[in-house]
């Protein structure tokens, strides 16, 4: 057990489980720290402690015991959260911007030769057929690790989860775009939103947008909500042409060791 001087609490960190570390004060949890894996192979760290001597302590741990690198997300206004990953060695990554999004944005036809199956019709066979394919060809171009960070519990290698949270667009007999909306409480999440290579620059993400966008409004919802990388111009003309607004960003920080 360490004391610290200046009111700062004595704790034990005990790993109480393979990805869970807890700081013990006189038997009483002071702190919590957690290691999550996401699909794509990139592990992401949280630590919840009220005292920063507590939170250094907790992230020593857990970085003695994993190997690197190491990732996490924070509010980029959580100041203090972002100084506490900083003296552990993490620096920024990315930055990700959270947009408000408008459900009245109004239609958008789909170019000549594609139409929009929506949301809860799609098939599941094309989806996930489509969804190994524009994966593929993220891997290929900028890296998946690139596109926005998604928690889903699914086995390894099946990353479409349930079909109905999906609409497509449909061209020549194939699906060549899609989009997840995630049900969030009251303010559903625009999860991703793909186009296959060979489609794009042809209006075919924003009538997919627009279309689950004109459903939710017609459900009476006026907003949903939608995570993008600061370095996808093209995604933020998309969204900021519909509408959206800026609500906050979060940091993408790593660490990789040494």
């Amino acid at each position: 057990m360490e004391t610290f001087l200046s009111g700062e609490p004595a704790v034990v960190i005990t790993r109480v489980a393979p990805r869970l570390w807890h700081a013990l004060d006189d038997d009483r949890v002071a702190g919590r720290g957690e290691a999550s894996t996401r699909p794509d192979g990139r592990m992401f760290l949280s630590i919840d402690a009220w005292h920063r001597s507590v939170f250094d302590q907790l992230a020593d741990a857990m970085l003695a015991d994993l190997p690197a690198p190491l990732h996490t997300i924070v509010d980029e206004a959580d100041t203090e959260l972002v100084a506490g990953w900083e003296r552990a060695g993490f620096t920024t990554r990315r930055r990700e911007w959270e947009y408000f999004v408008p459900t009245d944005a109004g239609p958008a036809l789909p170019p000549p030769g594609v139409t929009i199956v929506p949301r809860g019709s799609a098939s599941e066979g094309p989806l996930r057929e489509l969804d190994r394919v524009v994966r593929a060809e993220v891997e290929a171009s900028v890296g998946w690790p690139e596109m926005p960070a998604e928690v889903l519990p699914h086995p390894p290698g099946d990353t479409v989860v349930d079909p109905a949270l999906y609409a497509a667009a449909a061209a020549g007999g194939e699906y060549v775009g899609l989009v997840r909306v995630v049900q969030v409480a009251r303010l559903p999440r625009i999860g991703l939103i793909a186009v296959r290579a060979d489609h794009r620059r042809r209006g075919i993400a924003r009538a997919l947008l627009a279309d689950v966008l004109g459903a939710l409004r017609d459900a009476g919802i006026p907003t949903a909500s939608a995570e993008v990388n600061e370095a996808d111009p093209a995604a933020t003309a998309l969204f900021e042409g519909l509408g959206a607004r800026r609500a906050s960003s979060n940091l993408e920080l790593v660490r990789h060791g040494g």
